[in-house]
């Protein structure tokens, strides 16, 4: 093959190589080891029973997979949530579980996805962290409410909580803005 015959083919690789590398980095890498770790914590506390919404499947409501950990729906406004008697009963929860009202008022569960504006994707792993030790949002913030049993995460190990956070950083952004908790009306708000 003659010199002038090869040039193509080499403009073509020597472009061709470095776009592939592109879109091979810009698709990301495979999850690091603590993100999977992370995977299986976060599966395995069932984080997904509040923070992902439902939806009809065959056999009744199921996880909707197209928003993953994203929390309460934002176009999905509540009505007020029942009164409950005196007596036992002490909470009431969404037909999706991701909205539960009780004497603590009404909290609606967190997108827990990597948006920027809407989700964790302005945190760092240490305010994850900081949010489950201190039970407070960003550590600081109001507290965390019922139910997120962030008391038994607080048992988890600080390496364990970064692991969770570095897979949540691994799931699809989605812009979904959360209602704010709603303050007990009467006599429990006082």
């Amino acid at each position: 093959m003659k010199a002038t015959a090869l040039r193509p083919i080499i403009l073509a690789v020597l472009i061709l190589v470095p776009l592939g590398a592109v879109l091979i980095t810009a698709a990301g890498q495979p999850p690091s080891a603590d993100a999977k770790r992370g995977e299986y914590l976060v599966t395995g506390v069932g984080c997904s029973d509040c923070h992902t919404p439902k939806k009809a499947g065959p056999s009744g409501p199921e996880p909707d997979t197209s928003r993953t950990l994203s929390g309460h729906p934002q176009m999905l406004v509540m009505p007020p949530a029942p009164q409950l008697p005196p007596g036992p009963w002490g909470a009431v929860a969404s037909s999706d579980f991701t909205v539960w009202s009780g004497p603590w008022g009404v909290s609606f569960a967190s997108n827990l996805t990597p948006d920027k504006d809407t989700g964790l994707g302005s945190w760092t792993a240490q305010t994850f962290v900081d949010t489950i030790r201190a039970g407070r949002v960003m550590g600081r913030g109001r507290p965390l409410l019922p139910p997120m049993p962030y008391p038994a995460y607080q048992n988890f190990s600080d390496p364990d909580l970064r692991a969770m956070f570095a897979y949540l950083h691994t799931l699809k952004p989605i812009a979904n803005k959360v209602p704010e908790p709603i303050a007990p009306a009467g006599p429990a708000a006082q």
